[in-house]
């Protein structure tokens, strides 16, 4: 099965994510992409009580494509979601013979090497990093990755956190509703 992952905390979720998963489809022509909101994210603060909430918004927003997919692995561990643990149960789940495609952008690529077990994560996964505006990629050439040629998407999660800026359509009542982000 031709499948991508798409890992990320998602918070909240936004018409960049969206958009790199759908170039990845076209690209690729892969069967589904797997959105994975992370429970808690290992690299990051979080307040646990927006797990449930980054779930569902992602649920929201990616299901007019029947090829987008969401998965709750990381969100059933209750604990902190390593990438690592993912990518073996997925491969498991889905008895993947070779690499894992992996959508990930330049700004956490950037730190790949500081990740959880990032040896063992780098013999399962091939990347497809995805530009984010200001973060340079200088990484160490034996990761399997290849950037992709997509024009940058100007929006961001911290944006619309932050300055309620750019929140898509589709989330602006569940955001509203649930009193999420101060809005």
């Amino acid at each position: 099965m031709s499948i991508c992952i798409f890992p990320g905390t998602f918070n909240p979720i936004h018409e960049g994510h969206l958009k790199m998963a759908e170039f990845a489809l076209e690209k690729y022509d892969f069967e589904k992409i797997i959105f994975i909101p992370a429970y808690i994210p290992p690299h990051k603060e979080l307040d646990k009580k927006l797990a449930t909430h980054r779930f569902e918004m992602v649920k929201l927003l990616i299901k007019d494509n029947p090829r987008f997919e969401i998965s709750d692995i990381e969100y059933l561990s209750e604990g902190k979601s390593y990438s690592l643990i993912t990518v073996q149960k997925i491969i498991e789940q889905y008895c993947i013979n070779n690499r894992l495609n992996f959508i990930i952008g330049t700004d956490a690529f950037a730190k790949i090497n500081t990740w959880y077990k990032a040896e063992e994560l780098k013999k399962l996964v091939h990347f497809l990093v995805f530009p984010r505006k200001g973060s340079d990629l200088t990484i160490d050439s034996s990761w399997d990755y290849e950037l992709m040629n997509m024009d940058y998407v100007n929006v961001s999660s911290t944006e619309i956190r932050n300055n309620k800026n750019n929140i898509h359509k589709d989330l602006e009542g569940y955001i509203k509703e649930h009193g999420l982000y101060k809005i």
